[in-house]
């Protein structure tokens, strides 16, 4: 007889975990499905994505500012070396402690874990195809299917996670390059970029469109390819790779202007392929239940459901922000519907954030979205150059930069290139849960000396009373 659960999760991500331990606190009895070899949950972000990265960034800004800062400090340093290996190390320690950290929490709420290939055979069962050909019928009485997404291939150009690389590869690389190229300018080619270049290595960025960081707002998206630039990366924007040719000792990077043009060759040893991910549903039964992806790949739900009523999908495999941070709150909301309780999610106050140094992070609209609405909206901007603690500290670049609407005030967008930018973006997603107008911030008391005085700063600028320029 199959195995019966109220919930059966197919993902062990994000998404997936989060929502086996949300249904097992409302009282389901709840089973997650993770298809990764190494059977460790936590899916991309823990094992190969989010977290290892950080671990890198954070080591690597550790290393650079020893070697270039440090003396301006009054710290003195000699015989400063990189230890590739240690510091590849202290990456896998960082990951293997939230993994296990999450088959804690799977025991402690009583979640079954089954580690293989989940397939949905019908709306009420899903099997699991072990790697050694086992196989496991679970029955369901509801199905959240969380299987995350992967890395988008760039037709031409084949990844071999030795010398061209996804991002999966970047994480791992057993020495440092001379040139490495990324193929592609948002979050995570720019976050793993800087790593390397951190490290040693030359960096040229290749982007298809005009700028950097597409989706994000103009004026932050040009600040921060100055600031890139000013550290040692180089752009090559609206430029298409052609193809990539493999020699014995170099790679040769053909590429062409992408309105057409005369091409032109790069010469590196080392390309990260980074031009974003795409749904994974590949071999997830889809078809046996008549669910049907559309033309994105995505998986069209309504509050989470798919065309089949008892049958959900959470994270990156339906529409929204491809973000670790959604795919949980999605988890929550989907078992609260299946609970009985009533959920909802405004993708509005999702936050984004690049964690390069210094980070970027926004929240709601940007300014070429107001104005394509045709919505009137004044702004309040607070450079990091006139903050107290960011002059103290040495970390000035950047600002924060405030949308409000005209009349009512209330906060549309929140825009903040600098040092922290990921925890002091926090703040403000608090005030547009509430639709605080940008004069709540600018009345609500900040301590001093803090980053935290920006925000509030450039509240006060929204109806021109910055008092601190």
């Amino acid at each position: 007889m199959a195995d019966q659960f109220d919930v059966v999760i197919i993902g062990g991500g994000p998404g997936g975990y989060n929502a086996a331990i949300r249904a097992s606190q409302l009282g389901l009895k709840a089973a997650c499905i993770e298809a990764r070899p190494n059977k460790k949950l936590g899916g991309t972000c823990l094992n190969v994505g989010c977290i290892p990265s950080k671990a890198l960034l954070h080591a690597s800004e550790l290393y650079e500012a020893a070697e270039k800062d440090f003396a301006n400090l009054g710290i003195g340093l000699s015989g400063l070396k990189l230890n590739l290996d240690k510091m590849l190390a202290q990456k896998s320690d960082a990951v293997n402690g939230l993994t296990d950290g999450i088959a804690y929490l799977f025991k402690k709420n009583k979640i079954t874990s089954f580690f293989g290939r989940g397939e949905i055979l019908s709306p009420n069962e899903v099997a699991v195809h072990e790697e050694n050909g086992g196989k496991t019928v679970l029955n369901a009485k509801n199905i959240i299917i969380a299987t995350g997404s992967e890395v988008t291939p760039l037709p031409g150009v084949d990844i071999d996670e030795e010398r061209i690389i996804s991002s999966t590869g970047a994480l791992s690389l057993p020495r440092v390059p001379k040139h490495l190229v990324v193929i592609g300018a948002g979050v995570i080619g720019l976050e793993l970029g800087s790593v390397w270049r951190r490290l040693g290595a030359k960096v040229t960025v290749i982007e298809y469109l005009d700028r950097v960081l597409p989706p994000m707002d103009a004026e932050v998206s040009k600040h921060f390819q100055r600031m890139m630039k000013k550290q040692g990366m180089a752009f090559h924007l609206s430029t298409k790779v052609t193809g990539v040719e493999k020699l014995k000792t170099k790679l040769k990077i053909s590429t062409e202007p992408a309105s057409g043009g005369e091409s032109q060759i790069i010469e590196a040893d080392c390309v990260l392929v980074s031009i974003g991910r795409r749904p994974f549903t590949q071999g997830l039964g889809l078809d046996n239940v008549g669910i049907k992806p559309n033309q994105r790949g995505f998986i069209e739900t309504e509050n989470f459901r798919t065309s089949v009523p008892n049958i959900y999908a959470i994270g990156d495999c339906i529409d929204g922000p491809m973000l670790a941070h959604k795919a949980e709150e999605d988890a929550v909301v989907a078992c609260e519907i299946i609970a009985g309780q009533v959920g909802h999610i405004n993708y509005d106050r999702i936050p984004s954030v690049v964690y390069t140094y210094p980070e970027v992070a926004m929240v709601g609209k940007t300014e070429e979205q107001l104005k394509a609405e045709a919505i009137n909206y004044k702004v309040g901007k607070f450079p990091f150059a006139a903050n107290s603690r960011a002059k103290t500290n040495h970390e000035t670049d950047g600002f924060v930069k405030i949308l409000a609407h005209a009349t009512t005030d209330e906060v549309l967008g929140v825009h903040i290139v600098g040092v922290g930018a990921s925890e002091l973006i926090a703040e403000v997603v608090l005030a547009m849960e509430f639709s605080a107008a940008s004069e709540d911030i600018a009345r609500t008391c900040h301590a001093h000396p803090t980053r935290s005085e920006a925000v509030r700063q450039a509240a006060m600028g929204v109806e021109g009373w910055t008092m601190q320029m």
